[in-house]
């Protein structure tokens, strides 16, 4: 199975077209109504658990962004930490958008307040941001926590079990191939649950079982999951 995982091509670019709403809905109309132009707000917090879809959201926003001829920016703190911005680089930015923010040390977390204070003073920027937990259960300091509550606040629901398996039978449909409802149980079982994973799981099941002429059965999950286990 570890083997399957790297063949596979890399994951669908994250839009917002294949993102799956669940029990976000009002967020997701939000931020379409924001890239319409329909709705002005300008500062948004996310939070949820890992794999609940906030890096997605981010990454799509700033893909429709930039679809739109529009300038903008994904920044994961979890892999850097770097907030020295040129204000007047920010300026023409259209939308920021700072995923993981909880992961900031001391420094960088002046950096961000400073930013913030640009972007509501100097500029029209839209601003995204992202951590694990609400505003003000973050371990950060206390001034950038009040700027990170300034606007709409939303908490990311993981998706349900039936709703993770509308998404893996909406998947593989697109791909060519039923699903059967066995073998969607069976993957929540066995395999990480969030469903980035679970989908990245399935295009290994798929190329396994094109190359091997075999539909995907559970016989055939055993077969491939029980050596990585």
């Amino acid at each position: 199975m570890k083997q399957l995982l790297l063949d596979i091509s890399p994951p669908c670019l994250p839009t917002l077209e294949n993102f799956v709403p669940g029990r976000n809905l009002e967020l997701f109309e939000t931020l379409k109504n924001i890239l319409g132009g329909h709705e002005q707000e300008r500062f948004i917090y996310l939070w949820g658990v890992n794999g609940c879809g906030k890096s997605h959201l981010l990454q799509a926003v700033v893909e429709s962004f930039i679809q739109n001829k529009l300038n903008a920016d994904y920044i994961n703190c979890g892999i850097t930490q770097n907030f020295k911005m040129d204000f007047s680089v920010v300026d023409k930015i259209n939308c920021l958008t700072i995923d993981n923010v909880d992961r900031l040390n001391a420094s960088t977390q002046i950096d961000l307040f400073n930013l913030y204070n640009h972007i509501r003073d100097e500029c029209q920027s839209f601003m995204l941001v992202s951590g694990s937990v609400a505003p003000s259960q973050l371990k950060l300091r206390e001034d950038l926590v009040t700027r990170l509550g300034w606007g709409l606040i939303y908490q990311v629901h993981e998706l349900s079990d039936n709703e993770k398996i509308q998404a893996m039978k909406k998947h593989a449909k697109r791909k060519g191939f039923e699903l059967t409802q066995d073998v969607c149980n069976y993957l929540l079982r066995h395999v990480k649950r969030d469903l980035p994973s679970l989908l990245v799981t399935l295009d290994a099941l798929d190329l396994h079982s094109l190359r091997e002429k075999r539909p995907i059965t559970i016989p055939m999950l055993r077969e491939l999951l029980l050596p990585a286990s």
